[in-house]
This record gives structure tokens, sequence and C-alpha cells, in this order.
């Protein structure tokens, strides 16, 4: 099975999420560079930036698409029922999966599981997973 492999990143200074279009370790500075489009790639007036890695975070497509038909990605918050809390889109040991620290749950993040809605990303949506621990610990 092949997927398309592409990154997204996190600008913890700026604190938007930018689309990476190359990712380079042939560069001046150690370690890998980051090339990334800080609105839409190619349209009029886009503006293009490269990082060393300090204030970034990358985050892998996982090749898979939610209901709606939008990318998933690490760090992605997902609800598989409206009723439930959401789930974080992890990385481990090898595979994607779907964690709830606070109800001890994880499961492999995989075709089962495209019914599911994105509802926000932990950098921009962390009430969303502080407020399922604080409905837990009340």
């Amino acid at each position: 099975m092949s997927r398309e492999i592409k990154f997204r990143a996190w600008d913890k200074d700026e604190k938007r999420m930018l689309e990476v279009y190359r990712i380079g370790f042939d560069g001046p500075i150690d370690g890998a560079q980051v090339y990334c489009y800080l609105d839409d790639r190619g349209a009029k007036g886009s503006k293009e930036c490269f990082y060393d890695g300090d204030g970034l975070t990358l985050e892998q497509f996982t090749g898979l698409k939610a209901a709606n038909g939008d990318d998933i990605y690490e760090n992605d918050l997902v609800s598989l029922d409206p009723d439930d809390p959401p789930y974080q889109v992890i990385f481990d040991e090898g595979k994607f999966e779907l964690s709830n620290d606070d109800l001890k749950l994880i499961y492999d993040l995989s075709e089962t599981h495209m019914d599911c809605d994105i509802v926000g990303n932990i950098h921009e949506n962390p009430e969303l997973l502080e407020a399922q621990h604080d409905t837990r610990t009340d």
C-alpha cells in the first residue's frame, strides 16, 4: 500500500499552520531545513520562507481522510461520536493512533475510523482536550 507523503507545520512563534512544500537536509544550517508557504502556495502575494527547525512542529499526513474528505494529520483532534470526547492523532511505534489519555484508550488509526470528523488540532484548540479533562475530574 502506498500513501502520499506530505507535511504541515505549526509555527509556535506566529501561532499558525503552514503548508510545507519541501524539506531539505543539505542546507548551510545543521539538520533539516523546512520550506513553507505562509499562505496559499503559488497564489498571488503568497510568501515563501524557510526554517531551520526552531519554533516549528512538523506534522505528517496519515494518508487517511475524514468523513468530509479533509486530510487527517498528526495532532488533529477527531471525533468518532459527537457525544464522546475527541481523540488526538499521534504517531507511536511506527503507526498512527487515536489517543484519549483521560479514558486510557488507544485505537489504531485505520480505514475503519474514517467516518470521524476533524474538530480541531492541539495547537489551535487545546481547550477541547482541557474541557475533556475537566469533565472527567469533576
